[in-house]
């Protein structure tokens, strides 16, 4: 096995290196994966230019990247359902399966999840990286790498969706069209969405938008609240009964509550400020329930079937491809927009080497 194991790693703020790491050691239930795609996502450059996300805080460098794909190097002795050569998508989250939130099926809040790229976490933007086989999904022969590496944040537009309650006839409110913004919608369309909305206060977002089929509102500064929810309902030519909130900011959560139908339920997916004012009477008036989301949770199987199928095309995302040696450039496109960029993808591996000729 060749010894480059060319890493990314976040030693602070604005301070993103690449260099060699050792090739790391693996148990019996563990597989080496040689990567092959990595996606940056919004909080990988949150930590770039922050060097924390709320109480995650970046004390010691840290390898980034937690979107990813790759093929199995090595099997641990007890792993059965991978072998050699097998394509994955990698779960990154990884629960202690033992609490009380595991054994309920709620791993997603197990309180000592190892989870990519999350302080004190590293991640998988390398060549060579380890990780538990139960949380590797195998890909069938038509589905690409990088459509593994993107069930990650379909998986979160699957679980916002779930938790919505969306299905046949939802009216669906989607504030943010960001990537999870965008894979919101498309999931939401596959469950069973009649009417969809989209927001955001970039046009070129709202243009994919539209080519997924949603109905889109381009939010301008001189647009007051009241203003903001009225024109949703004219849009959508109804009060959405389901809305996720891809942002999370003060401003987007009191639309989330104003816009939604009464009865209806707002999802928070995005995570902004840590304290927000927003109008819970009004909520609690019309009964509208406010719910969180946090990663997911059971949910990469059904974003790998809903992928595998062709009931989505998630390609569509990725705007933008670099090689793990320009992975600078990458973040910087990431990080800027350029020249349209929504889902920029890092290759630990020759571009299309690992799939389907």
């Amino acid at each position: 096995m060749a010894q480059d194991n060319l890493t990314a790693v976040l030693y602070g703020i604005e301070d993103l290196r690449l260099e060699q790491t050792s090739i790391p050691e693996i148990s019996d239930h563990d597989v080496l994966l040689e990567m092959d795609c990595v996606g940056i996502c919004g909080s990988d450059v949150h930590y770039l230019v922050k060097g924390r996300i709320g109480d995650f805080i970046l004390t010691k460098p840290m390898i980034i990247g937690h979107e990813a794909s790759g093929i199995v190097a090595k099997a641990g002795a007890k792993v059965k359902h991978l072998k050699v050569g097998d394509r994955v998508a990698i779960e990154p989250g990884v629960p202690c399966r033992m609490c009380e939130h595991c054994k309920n099926g709620k791993y997603n809040l197990c309180p000592d999840m190892v989870f990519c790229a999350t302080p004190p976490y590293d991640g998988n933007l390398r060549r060579y990286y380890k990780h538990p086989a139960d949380f590797c999904y195998k890909l069938p022969p038509h589905v690409t790498m990088e459509e593994g590496a993107l069930l990650e944040p379909l998986s979160v537009g699957v679980h916002a969706c779930r938790r919505a309650g969306v299905g046949l006839g939802s009216e669906v409110l989607i504030l943010g069209a960001g990537p999870i913004g965008l894979v919101t919608l498309i999931t939401a369309k596959s469950m069973g969405a009649s009417k969809i909305i989209i927001t955001d206060i970039e046009q070129n977002r709202l243009n994919v938008a539209k080519e997924f089929g949603a109905k889109t509102l381009l939010i301008t500064k001189d647009m007051s609240e009241a203003e903001t929810v009225t024109k949703i309902h004219e849009i959508l030519g109804s009060q959405p009964d389901k809305t996720v909130d891809c942002c999370g900011m003060e401003s987007t959560c009191r639309i989330a509550i104003k816009a939604t139908k009464s009865g209806g339920k707002a999802v928070i997916v995005g995570c902004g400020p840590p304290e927000v004012k927003v109008p819970l009477i009004e909520a609690l008036s019309r009964e509208v329930d406010i719910l969180g989301v946090f990663r997911y949770c059971n949910d990469y199987p059904a974003a790998l079937a809903l992928v595998a199928s062709g009931q989505i095309d998630v390609k569509k995302l990725i705007t933008h491809h670099f090689d793990i040696t320009e992975t600078a450039k990458a973040f910087d496109t990431a990080r800027y927009g350029r020249d349209g960029a929504i889902k920029v993808m890092i290759h630990a591996q020759p571009r299309d080497k690992n799939n389907q000729k």
